[in-house]
């Protein structure tokens, strides 16, 4: 597979360090090759995600970045790119306000689709159908030992993206692809038919060969915590607004550079 083939879903925390640096990364990883961008509005209790994004999560925060800067950024970025934009967050942002509400709001900013972790089809609040209704995807999580039961009850909402979690625990450490991550995903590709949803897939993915070996098993690769991960470093060597963007498309053509 070539590296134009390579698909890759760059997640990165809107408002870390600060809005133009969160801003300027985003812009970065377009610039780099990015299929698209996996935009986590920050929560105080980021439950599936490892120090590195909880931690950028905290700083976001603490500096009064809000849900309303979220969508601002997310409305800047729609004008200027047509790539894909999922919002990521947890339930209790979108089941606080209204789920009917948060989605109009998310799909208003311009948002392909929406990953909501805890919000599980079965137990969604109604996210599923809202999101559905409004042209904005819910994106289910599932893992790879998921029941073939509950698979079936997952693949009947009304999904264009299957997330992929690859392995338990937290985001952030070294995924070794093997021969069970590889069974699944063929598994899930199958079991969907012709109608079958797209996959994403990710937790842990951090190089250049793990983006290759993922992307030839599904749709695109997800990258998170690696990406955080620079914006902090490039954020810790006090570099300006530009700083944040070659960084991050540096990142993303490396991981691409197969």
């Amino acid at each position: 597979m070539s590296v134009e083939a390579a698909k890759i879903v760059t997640h990165f925390i809107a408002g870390f360090p600060s809005y133009e640096a969160s801003l300027e990364a985003a812009r970065g990883l377009i610039a780099g090759g990015a299929f698209a961008l996996e935009m986590q509005i920050p929560f105080s209790d980021p439950n599936a995600d490892g120090p590195v994004i909880e931690g950028a999560c905290n700083k976001a925060l603490e500096s009064g970045f809000k849900v309303a800067d979220a969508f601002r950024l997310l409305k800047t970025l729609r004008e200027e790119t047509d790539i894909p934009i999922f919002v990521m967050s947890y339930a209790s942002l979108v089941v606080t306000p209204g789920v009917d509400k948060f989605v109009a709001r998310a799909k208003a900013a311009g948002a392909s689709g929406l990953i909501i972790p805890d919000l599980v089809p079965g137990a969604d609040e109604g996210l599923f159908a809202a999101a559905a209704a409004a042209n904005c995807p819910a994106v289910p999580v599932i893992v790879p030992w998921i029941t073939d039961e509950r698979l079936d009850e997952v693949l009947s909402e009304p999904v264009e993206w299957v997330y992929v979690a690859l392995r338990s625990g937290i985001t952030g450490t070294y995924t070794d692809l093997g021969p069970d991550q590889e069974a699944f995903l063929a598994k899930l590709k199958e079991r969907g038919g012709k109608t079958a949803p797209k996959i994403m897939a990710g937790f842990g993915i951090q190089q250049a060969d793990q983006v290759q070996a993922l992307v030839k098993m599904c749709d695109a690769a997800i990258v998170g915590s690696a990406i955080v991960r620079v914006i902090g470093e490039t954020a810790n060597q006090g570099g300006g607004a530009s700083a944040f963007r070659k960084a991050a498309q540096g990142l993303v053509e490396a991981l691409r550079s197969f």
